[in-house]
């Protein structure tokens, strides 16, 4: 089994123990949207998608302040949690220090219009919010604050990402809020 499996498989493993089980289906359905969007992903791109939310429950959001500054330094701190954690499971298969370094640059997404990768996963992950969490927060937000949700989403994908967003088989409604949010 060479590095690349070796780590896939690890990350896989991690998120088995979710507590909740969203996890392992969050990554596969994230790295399903990554190979969608480039055609030979990287190694780095490959486990930084399969990564990105591991071990998500083990930091819960109700241990922050549940204010939007709460609910950022948590995102932040998840981040780093994600790079680290990732990080230690490449370093055991033997994967030397750059690489690791390229894969957390990924994770952390800093500056991530700059780095393809990076875009790659944040399209990734902006394509998976609409897939499967767009109904659940409409549901629970006002037209008018989805419709700022949207326009944010929107500025953080790439053209090719919001290609696939229009693409996407999403209920009428949804449609409807998004060409009203992108007019």
């Amino acid at each position: 089994m060479g590095n690349l499996e070796q780590v896939l498989l690890a990350i896989d493993g991690y998120n088995r123990q979710d507590p909740q089980g969203r996890e392992l289906a969050y990554s596969e359905k994230l790295t399903a949207w990554v190979r969608k969007l480039t055609l030979c992903p990287s190694e780095a791109l490959q486990i930084a998608a399969r990564g990105q939310h591991i071990g998500r429950w083990a930091i819960p959001r109700q241990s922050y302040p549940l204010d939007r500054g709460g609910y950022l330094l948590w995102r932040e701190d998840l981040k780093r949690f994600h790079a680290k954690t990732v990080g230690e499971l490449m370093a055991r298969a033997g994967y030397p220090e750059p690489e690791i370094e390229a894969v957390r640059q990924i994770i952390l997404k800093k500056n991530f219009q700059a780095n393809a990768d990076a875009q790659t996963v944040e399209d990734a992950l902006c394509l998976v919010f609409l897939e499967t969490q767009f109904e659940d927060l409409r549901q629970k937000t006002a037209d008018p604050k989805m419709i700022g949700i949207i326009q944010k989403t929107w500025r953080k994908m790439s053209e090719k990402g919001k290609q696939l967003a229009l693409e996407m088989e999403l209920p009428e409604d949804h449609k409807a809020l998004i060409q009203k949010a992108l007019s």
